[in-house]
């Protein structure tokens, strides 16, 4: 196994390993002793998923949030620029992807290091396969406005970049303010808009469908804390 920086997906949720990441990525992760991880205790659970026999007090952990400075994270691929692969782990997901990664990247690749994305799951995309939506143009804008008005305002604003240019637009909410934002978007979309809503994407209640705004009142969902992305499109 080449000597790199190995971007390493997660499960979306208490999903089996065998269903959603190829075997190649237990050998990979087997084979590193040191992990730039977004939550250290996800990460542990993780890595138990994979290996219940892996011994986690052997294997050294760097942080990764919104908090650690650049020169931390320089510092963090010493270990790669010594000869020892390094595993980059994030909550859910594929690190980088609409989570933190990016900024090791983008170091590592000033740097001159070699990066390794691996195969896994990643919600945009899956939400984007199953929605039947644009999938040669879409844009994610992650997380809209908290205030209501300027969330109402952005969500306009999607909706327009819709019927311009005929890509998909995505976005996600805090799980426990899902419900709200469905009222948001069925209270301020034109009734023709698609809307289409992914919950728990390779869950055993895994939940999307596609329906117009004025098809989706009075019949929506209750995704209360439930992992979720919305897709708006014409």
């Amino acid at each position: 196994m080449e000597t790199a920086l190995y971007l390493i997906p997660v499960t979306l949720g208490d999903t089996s390993i065998e269903s959603v990441l190829p075997s190649y990525n237990k050998d990979v992760i087997l084979s590193i002793k040191h992990f730039i991880v977004e939550d250290l205790r996800s990460a542990r659970r993780f890595l138990k998923k994979v290996d219940r026999n892996i011994d986690i007090d052997t294997l050294q952990f760097y942080p990764l949030n919104k908090h650690t400075s650049p020169n931390d994270i320089s510092g963090y691929l010493s270990p790669l620029e010594a000869g020892n692969s390094i595993g980059v782990i994030s909550e859910a997901g594929c690190p980088a992807v609409a989570d933190p990664g990016a900024d090791v990247v983008s170091i590592a690749q000033r740097k001159g290091l070699k990066v390794v994305p691996l195969v896994g799951p990643s919600s945009i995309i899956l939400a984007v396969m199953g929605s039947g939506f644009n999938g040669q143009s879409f844009a994610f804008h992650g997380y809209l406005p908290v205030d209501s008005a300027e969330r109402v305002k952005k969500l306009k604003q999607l909706e327009q970049r819709v019927y311009n240019e005929k890509q998909t637009q995505l976005f996600i909410e805090t799980p426990y303010r899902n419900n709200k934002m469905i009222e948001d978007i069925l209270a301020n979309c034109k009734p023709q808009t698609l809307l289409c809503i992914a919950a728990n994407i390779t869950c055993e209640d895994e939940y999307i469908v596609t329906k117009s705004v004025k098809d989706w009142k009075g019949k929506t969902p209750d995704l209360a804390k439930k992992p979720c992305i919305f897709l708006l499109y014409q």
